[in-house]
């Protein structure tokens, strides 16, 4: 029988389980929903003519750089589970003499057809809550109609999350274009260079550089450059940041690996180790909408002092642009967490049937499983504060990051994402115990 012959039974959900047809497609529909909905949002200010318009547009460019970047975290995490499911199937067909072209196809076609799925559904679902944005209040009024999204950017963003996952599906099956046995073997891409990291280090710096003279940069070029100046800015930041947090994981892995005083400890840094990328992506959320906190908790400092009139609406419109930019945050960190506990688990199927059968018990490998995510969630969590803080400072000053409503918004987020990482440690035990004791 040939290989385009067994494909279809091979990828059918009954061999696949109906989860793990389901976790990318509600990963994308979420994805494709915050997008809409932000989109919609941020484009309702630049329909605006009032003399405050400006300074919206500028916040809401702001808003969409630092929502960008965990957006598109999710979506690419949503595209690697989608793919990495196949690899057993995808190995079969290579080694039953399937071509790379035929075994490419597939698993772009699949993770397509998913993603398009979930894609048209978010999208729908923006639709749908468009009118709840729209009783939103800015400048004195409600954003209205104006948050819909218009049919034409509801089919561009369609196209753009489903060649977002097109992509990221493809770069997955570099490892199966190697040879049939690719897969099976589980090769890993190579290690974040060095050169990289001064690099993205440089990039830091020029951003902050770049943020010291910002009042300057303003009034000699005027608003435009402002916008451009923010969002490029804080876009490229939280881009440094998801490079380097394999990298930095790597590193305390290391040291970990020599000072593990316990069994499940030993276990979690050998995890950590085996694939850093893969503990980033469990907690790379939480980084970024610690970043996102921090600039929300000065930004709230900042406009604490608002008199009245006009100053005051500007500031509570300030102060609902950021509640809404950290719930989004939020939602799409809660989402993506789940995605990577219930991804992670089904991964690592086989290995923990295989310690349970060899004598270890759930308790340990949960406990292991546990300190694999929350101790470099700790650790990630105080580089993004500090590497937002660092933007700050040359922009807003010294003084506004220890304002107390700047250190309790800043707290707050960094507690609700660790509860939120430790809530889906805690609610995937269950599959965890099934996988093992299977």
């Amino acid at each position: 029988m040939s290989a385009v012959r067994l494909a279809p039974m091979l990828l059918r959900p009954s061999t696949q389980g109906a989860a793990v047809l389901a976790l990318p497609v509600v990963a994308f529909g979420v994805t494709s929903w915050l997008l809409g909905i932000v989109v919609g949002g941020a484009r309702a200010f630049f329909t605006w003519t009032i003399p405050d318009a400006p300074l919206y547009q500028l916040l809401a460019v702001v808003a969409l750089a630092l929502l960008a970047v965990p957006l598109v975290t999710l979506g690419g995490s949503a595209a690697r589970l989608s793919a990495r499911r196949r690899d057993d199937r995808l190995a079969a067909l290579r080694l039953l003499g399937a071509t790379s072209g035929t075994v490419l196809a597939l698993a772009v076609a699949e993770a397509t057809m998913l993603t398009l799925v979930g894609a048209v559904l978010g999208v729908l679902g923006a639709a749908a809550t468009s009118p709840l944005i729209g009783l939103i209040p800015f400048a004195g009024a409600p954003l209205g109609t104006s948050a819909l999204l218009p049919l034409t950017w509801s089919i561009a963003l369609v196209v753009a999350v489903t060649l977002l996952a097109a992509s990221s599906a493809l770069l997955s099956m570099r490892r199966v274009m190697v040879t049939p046995l690719g897969v099976a073997r589980r090769e890993q891409p190579a290690r974040v260079h060095w050169l990289v990291v001064v690099l993205a280090v440089a990039a830091v710096a020029v951003v902050a550089g770049a943020f010291s003279s910002f009042s300057s940069i303003g009034a000699a070029l005027g608003v435009l450059a402002m916008v451009v100046v923010l969002g490029i800015g804080f876009g490229i930041a939280m881009l440094v940041l998801n490079l380097l947090g394999p990298w930095i994981l790597g590193v305390q892995a290391r040291i970990q690996v020599r000072r593990a005083t316990t069994p499940a400890r030993l276990i979690a840094a050998r995890t950590v180790l085996e694939s850093p990328k893969a503990a980033w992506r469990q907690v790379g959320g939480v980084a970024l909408v610690t970043f996102v906190g921090v600039i929300a908790g000065v930004g709230s400092a900042l406009m604490g002092d608002g008199a009245g009139g006009a100053d005051a609406i500007l500031a509570g419109d300030i102060r609902t642009g950021l509640v809404i930019t950290i719930v989004g945050s939020f939602l799409t960190v809660a989402c993506t967490v789940g995605l990577q506990q219930a991804a992670a688990i089904l991964d690592g199927r086989a290995l923990s049937r295989a310690l349970h059968h060899a004598g270890m018990d759930v308790a340990t490998m949960d406990a292991a499983r546990r300190w694999a995510v929350l101790s470099p969630l700790l650790l990630v969590v105080a580089v993004s504060a500090i590497a937002a803080s660092a933007l700050v400072v040359p922009l807003l000053g010294m003084a506004l990051l220890f304002e107390p409503i700047a250190i309790v918004i800043t707290a707050g987020v960094v507690v609700a994402g660790v509860a939120i990482v430790a809530a889906g440690l805690l609610t995937t035990r269950p599959l965890l115990r099934r996988v093992a004791t299977a």
